[in-house]
């Protein structure tokens, strides 16, 4: 029999989604990497889309489809709040284009590439770890490097006090008039019917006039049948946007976990998590885009000035106020419509979006937590030491818009 093939790389990224292309995108150049990623087949996710706010040049730009300077959320009344976030705009990136820009980023730095392979384990090694692979034609190939950075979905959610699911499903549509306003993107449209627990809005990301990403989107504790997502978004299109003929031209849909789960960064000595199985989801608002840009350009001068540190993705003051809020809207103590529309009413935009992807400063959270129902908060927050910590229930996860 012959004896499986070993190769050597300084840096292994397993999985080419949303964290994986990124931080290979943030290390091309620094250090000699090879980016795992699933082979043609059932194991190859489908095409995907992540949006995200941000201001100036992050050297993304050749993956960027569309971009918003003009947000809005409508309240349950319908009344709209149009709001324009500058210097930040709103950002839509294809998964398609991420990976054109990221793989010809790695051919042109020297020692980067993309293996068409299964990754089947991971152990640590002297020196290091190494990964088994199996090829395409069923090969076996070990893989040995300094550091690994897995991205990989976890088998189940670590212990947590809430657990709600951001599940969603969205339509790209083609209208047979003009419907639609390119310049504004609807963030949260309230004006659909709310569960019991949780919420549930609309999301509209125009592409022309007569093209655009339309998703029904629930925080709650269940995800919904396809046939459901379908009816939902049939009736926000037809009823509350009023799109009359349309045709549905392609389809997402994804879950992800909104929870206050410690997540281990950590797998081994020279392994470590990112993505939303390293914690870099926001816990409370399902956003995820900008904190892997974050994390990836924190490892990246890590590994650039010698350091072998994985930085968090998000502050303990972040976490502990998403912990307050995921567990106020799981008991049902907070109107979620209410919160996020007032919040948009009541706080400067640029401020409040840095807040809600955890950049803002003590003083500047104070402020905002001003503004919203303190007797609720403060109650919650009471409460959550006692709050014991259970198994997740099965929800099946993946990458989100955002």
């Amino acid at each position: 029999m012959t004896p499986p093939a070993t190769e050597a790389s300084d840096v292994v990224i397993i999985g080419g989604g949303a964290a994986g292309l990124s931080l290979a995108h943030h290390l091309a150049g620094i250090a000699p990497v090879t980016v795992i990623e699933p082979p043609q087949g059932p194991l190859r996710p489908a095409e995907r889309t992540w949006c995200y706010w941000h201001a100036g040049d992050d050297g993304l730009g050749e993956a960027v489809s569309a971009s918003w300077s003009v947000l809005r959320v409508h309240g349950v009344d319908g009344c709209p709040v149009t709001v324009e976030p500058a210097p930040l705009t709103y950002r839509m990136v294809r998964s398609t284009d991420l990976e054109r820009l990221v793989h010809g980023r790695l051919a042109r730095s020297g020692g980067g590439r993309v293996l068409r392979a299964t990754a089947e384990s991971v152990r640590g090694v002297p020196g290091g770890a190494e990964v088994r692979c199996t090829l395409p034609d069923g090969r076996s190939l070990t893989l040995r490097a300094r550091r690994v950075f897995d991205s990989r979905p976890l088998r189940a959610l670590p212990p947590a006090r809430t657990h709600l699911l951001q599940h969603f499903r969205g339509w790209f549509v083609r209208t047979a008039t003009h419907q639609f306003d390119p310049a504004v993107a609807d963030l949260m449209d309230f004006r659909v019917p709310q569960p019991a627990r949780g919420l549930a809005f609309g999301y509209v990301l125009p592409l022309a006039p007569d093209r655009a990403l339309v998703e029904y989107t629930e925080f709650s504790r269940s995800a919904l049948t396809t046939e459901a997502y379908k009816s939902a978004l049939g009736h926000y299109c037809r009823d509350v946007l009023g799109l009359g003929a349309f045709t549905v031209e392609r389809a997402e849909q994804g879950v992800i976990p909104m929870t206050d789960a410690r997540f281990p960064r950590r797998a081994g000595t020279a392994v470590a998590r990112i993505g939303t199985a390293g914690g870099a989801t926001r816990p409370a608002t399902g956003y995820t885009f900008a904190a892997v840009q974050r994390q990836s350009r924190a490892i990246a001068a890590a590994l650039r000035d010698g350091r072998e540190t994985t930085p968090a993705p998000h502050g303990r003051r972040a976490l502990a106020m998403d912990a307050m809020l995921l567990r106020a809207l799981d008991t049902g103590r907070v109107d979620g419509p209410a919160f996020f529309t007032d919040l948009f009413r009541q706080v400067p935009t640029e401020r409040l979006l840095r807040f809600l992807d955890g950049a803002t400063s003590l003083r500047e959270e104070w402020s905002i937590g001003l503004r919203t129902p303190v007797r609720a908060m403060l109650r919650t927050a009471t409460e959550l030491p006692f709050v014991p910590r259970r198994p997740a229930p099965d929800a099946r996860t993946g990458d989100h818009h955002r």
